[in-house]
């Protein structure tokens, strides 16, 4: 049986990842990763990849890199895990809720773009008719005056 790969390069995490090595590095200069150097080659284990995998979780999850600094910290240090989970459940519900009043937000300013909208495509057809009845009353002056 082969021994599974416990170091990691900054392109196999890059690639594994689907990000460029450049945000690798900037995390690495956030305190999030401690890649150890073989020359000036980085060097990562499995708790830096794994600390990238939350990180980039908390970044989808739409946290800032300080709360993400703060649950992996709390990860590295906690004995009890529950305190951890209940800190990273906090701010989940913080997220939610902010999450749900964007998307009400949203949901009032798409009901105001549909009604202007809708006034626009009203005041161009009643132009447009008013068009049309202005040009059709100039020809019927313009075939009195030749009859």
């Amino acid at each position: 049986m082969e021994q599974q790969t416990t170091t990691f390069s900054i392109s196999d995490l890059a690639r594994e990842f689907h990000i460029t090595p450049r945000t690798i590095r900037f995390y690495e200069d956030q305190g999030l990763l401690a890649p150890r150097r073989e020359g000036r080659t980085r060097v990562f284990t499995r708790r830096d990849r794994t600390r990238l995998k939350l990180a980039l979780r908390g970044k989808r999850l739409g946290f800032s890199l300080a709360e993400i600094a703060y649950l992996i910290g709390m990860y590295d240090t906690a004995r009890d895990k529950n305190t951890q989970l209940t800190e990273f459940l906090n701010g989940l519900e913080q997220r939610k809720a902010a999450l749900l009043q964007q998307r009400e937000d949203i949901e009032v300013v798409l009901q105001e773009v549909c009604n202007f909208e809708e006034q626009c495509r009203q005041l161009l057809l009643a132009r447009a008719a008013s068009k049309s009845a202005t040009e059709a009353a100039r020809e019927a002056a313009k075939a009195n005056k030749v009859a």
